[in-house]
């Protein structure tokens, strides 16, 4: 059934998804060949690699040096793979998008990039537009540092602008070099991390207007509902590691149970006032934050492991690949060909702060 939503969720000129593109590095591992690659021998080290309901991720890992074992980067050598391989991964999935958006690199207008995995000034909006010969008139921002949950914090900065200027193309592009954020020092806490996340970056085009004028292949964004939890806001941090001269990301055990206590408050808040229930939902796109984050998501929402399918599948091909995470999803959803006009979804993304996000949209 084809809910009406009330005229708040409406608009005349809905921000619609017309595009989306992802690009990983050249080399993925399995979690065996890492333990290998590492000399990881910790029976609980090696208990976390494989037991994380991932196979598979992209990284671009450290130099091998002449016996073969790899040398441990800088925190300078890091920043320099997280600018290096974050424009060539970024400039290859924006390309990418823009062919499913049927657009070109000079109708972009504006310009959002999301990353957590280092920092540059100035960033990769404008480092990209340079690589890829953007219009010098791109409108830009950077959201830098929120974490996994950005890349809904970023579409709606993004949706925003397409809404305010209909019929102008806007672009988010998440990239997560996630391999320029590892430490390996052989504890437990970073050892946790070492073992969750890969390397990508997915790009999103959006554009308001008519659906005459933008196409009716994507849904329209009707709605974004945020919930961040104080308490713990510790949980999901970067520290400055003296001994290491490096940041070290760290994750609370708690994480999943967080995430979960909380998610039904979110969906609540985000289904208010448009007629919606849970059941009515077709489509759950969730951020493939863990199997345990999943998990309780799952448990709290009263999900199905079909509900689930493209959020377990990216985390068992990609890991967890930060902010981008949940478009590798979407595009997962779209290349499966199921949707039909007038289904709703629900897009999901949790992160440090501790914050949960979420939008909901519409074929």
């Amino acid at each position: 059934m084809v809910h009406a939503l009330p005229a708040e969720t409406e608009t005349r000129a809905a921000a619609r998804i017309i595009g989306v593109g992802t690009a990983v590095p050249a080399f993925s591992y399995t979690q065996e060949e890492l333990l290998e690659v590492f000399s990881i021998t910790d029976p609980k080290v090696r208990s976390v690699f494989l037991n994380s309901a991932i196979e598979r991720r992209f990284l671009n890992l450290p130099p091998k040096l002449p016996d073969g074992t790899r040398r441990m980067e800088t925190q300078g050598e890091l920043l320099r793979k997280h600018r290096e391989h974050g424009i060539e991964m970024g400039a290859r999935s924006l390309q990418a998008c823009l062919k499913q958006a049927e657009a070109e690199l000079d109708d972009v207008a504006y310009l959002c990039c999301v990353s957590s995995t280092g920092f540059l000034t100035p960033g990769f909006s404008a480092l990209v537009i340079r690589e890829l010969g953007l219009a010098q008139e791109t409108a830009r921002l950077d959201v830098v540092g929120m974490g996994c949950n950005a890349g809904l914090n970023g579409l709606s900065a993004v949706s925003g602008w397409a809404r305010a200027h209909p019929g102008k193309l806007a672009v988010m592009l998440c990239i997560e070099a996630c391999s320029a954020a590892y430490v390996f020092d052989g504890t437990m806490r970073t050892s946790v991390v070492n073992s969750l996340f890969g390397d990508g970056s997915s790009a999103v085009a959006v554009r308001a207007g008519a659906p005459s004028a933008v196409g009716n292949e994507g849904p329209s964004i009707l709605k974004f509902s945020s919930c961040i939890i104080p308490e713990a806001i510790d949980a999901m941090r970067y520290d400055w590691d003296d001994h290491e001269s490096k940041f070290s990301f760290y994750l609370d055990q708690d994480v999943p149970y967080v995430v979960g206590a909380h998610a039904e408050i979110i969906i609540g808040r985000l289904l208010e006032g448009t007629g919606l229930r849970r059941n009515d939902i077709a489509h759950w796109i969730v951020h493939s934050g863990g199997k345990k984050v999943i998990d309780s998501v799952m448990v709290n929402l009263g999900l199905t492991r079909r509900d689930v399918r493209h959020t377990t599948s990216v985390l068992r091909d990609y890991g967890n690949l930060s902010s981008g995470s949940f478009l590798f999803s979407y595009s997962g959803l779209v290349d499966e060909g199921v949707v039909r006009p007038g289904d709703h979804g629900v897009l999901m993304t949790m992160g440090p702060g501790s914050t949960i996000e979420t939008a909901l949209i519409q074929w």
